[in-house]
């Protein structure tokens, strides 16, 4: 989703406070990060907006009465007057403890140009004008907050700006007009623009990022079967070198929501500032995608005789089944078999040292197909295998891929007599091998959308395996509207 152009100041920070809909309080299964160096790139990016902002603010005109010694009273106008260029150079953000952020400008200036009218009598003069304003300081808090739909809050709590010095060119020589508006104008001038300011910083929370983050989606679909929840278990945290956003995380079914039986563990984060952004994924994402996915049946599989290679040793039909399972072949002859498997729980990842690993358990089910359509189960199979894991960060998701180990296989239950399993291990393993594995790493090469990712470029990214969840630490290259 694009945001407008002045949602650009605080961007980085909307795109984390993406929503709010879980449970306050509750551990988070993610974590966004922005450390003092990404606030850092925050600031150069809104102070560039902001500036492109000022360039739009309309500006009164000034007119009054005045009376020169010598000229007597008279009436003045200055009008038309145009922010012609404006440099705010010097920016910082920083948390803001306990409240969100602290913005602070300095060193800054703007140039205004505008038309000057002066009349006496019958008498009427006019010209250009030219004013340097040097010297502005702009001073903001931003209050982070929640709203009880969920969704986040971004507002000016104070605002303040101040100009040291103004310096005026007048067209012509006129010395006493000159005079005349450093002594009758100037403050007002002064006044007006420091309030103009804070108006400008008012308008650009209140009327562009705060109603972006009303719009941001508080879940996304993966696929068809999933999608992610990405509220906020509380308000964003700001200490003196970071803000934390907690993200609930929680991967959830499409067709039913149901409440998830165990809660996302307390991630304790190492106190790191080297990259600009970080991104802590705790073990229960993982853990909630594993449910949902089983649950739909996407690790179910099925295997009949077509989908065996015509060079292997064995078919899935009775007769082949002769020489180990005579009994098999006897009860039914020359009919085929059908073998279902189904994960036994909805298999974890287990955060390891550096490494992650899954222990998968089967069931496979074999079954005679006869010949009035019906299956009859006939032996039951326990099958184990130890899988490792690699998950990779992309522009946008986190993507994985498994690398299966040697599967182990027992004959739980036989209604045709005891049997070895070892030919019928063989062919399970060429199936997952060729079959699910494949089936199961497209689908982790198609990723979980993180927030953020999809907005800004990865930069030195480094991942790090933690105890319950993965961390990664990148820099910002540029961010993308």
């Amino acid at each position: 989703m694009g945001a407008s152009a002045g949602a650009l100041p605080s961007l980085l920070l909307g795109i984390l406070l993406t929503s709010i809909l879980g449970s306050l309080g509750a551990n988070p299964g993610l974590v966004a990060r922005i450390t003092d160096k990404g606030l850092e790139y925050v600031s150069r990016e809104g102070v560039a907006t902001l500036q492109s902002k000022l360039h739009e603010v309309t500006l009164p005109d000034f007119d009054g009465d005045f009376k020169i010694k010598y000229m007597g009273r008279g009436h003045y106008e200055f009008h038309s007057l145009d922010i012609h260029s404006c440099e705010l150079l010097g920016s910082t953000l920083t948390p803001l403890p306990g409240q969100g952020l602290y913005l602070a400008i300095s060193d800054s200036s703007i140039r205004v140009k505008g038309k000057w009218k002066v009349r006496k009598g019958i008498l009427k003069l006019d010209g250009s004008f030219d004013v340097k304003v040097k010297g502005i300081t702009i001073s903001v808090n931003l209050l982070l907050g929640s709203e009880s739909s969920g969704r986040p809050t971004v507002a000016v709590s104070s605002c303040s700006s101040h100009i040291d010095d103004v310096e005026t060119h007048m067209s012509g020589d006129l010395g006493w007009l000159l005079n005349l508006f450093h002594s009758q104008i100037e403050s007002r001038f002064r006044r007006t623009l420091e309030s103009k300011i804070c108006e400008e910083i008012q308008d650009l929370v209140a009327s562009d990022l705060q109603p972006y983050l009303q719009t941001v989606p508080v879940t996304t679909e993966i696929d068809d079967l999933a999608g992610i929840d990405y509220s906020l278990v509380e308000a964003p945290r700001a200490t003196a070198q970071m803000l934390d956003v907690m993200i609930k995380g929680e991967i959830f079914s499409l067709d039913h929501r149901s409440p998830v039986g165990f809660l996302a563990p307390v991630m304790r984060l190492p106190e790191e500032h080297s990259r600009m952004v970080y991104f802590a994924v705790s073990d229960y994402v993982f853990k909630t995608a594993s449910l949902v996915y089983n649950e739909a049946g996407f690790l179910n599989f099925s295997i009949t005789d077509d989908l065996v290679p015509p060079t292997s040793n064995i078919r899935l039909t009775t007769n082949s089944f002769r020489t180990f399972v005579p009994r098999l072949a006897r009860l039914y002859p020359n009919m085929n078999l059908e073998l279902r498997g189904a994960m036994v729980s909805a298999p974890f990842l287990n955060f390891g040292s550096g490494n992650l690993s899954s222990t998968p358990q089967i069931e496979v089910e074999g079954f005679v197909l006869l010949p009035n359509s019906v299956r009859e189960p006939v032996f039951r199979l326990g099958m184990a295998t130890n899988v490792s894991a690699t998950l990779t960060f992309n522009t946008s998701k986190i993507t994985g891929f498994l690398k299966p180990g040697k599967i182990q296989m027992e004959l739980k239950e036989s209604k045709v007599g005891i049997f070895n399993v070892e030919l019928l291990e063989a062919l399970l393993n060429y199936y997952l091998l060729n079959n699910l594995y494949p089936k199961v790493n497209d689908k982790l090469a198609e990723g979980f959308p993180l927030p953020l990712l999809n907005c800004i470029q990865l930069h030195d990214p480094v991942l790090q395996i933690h105890k319950d969840f993965l961390l990664l630490g990148t820099n910002i290259r540029y961010l993308r509207v």
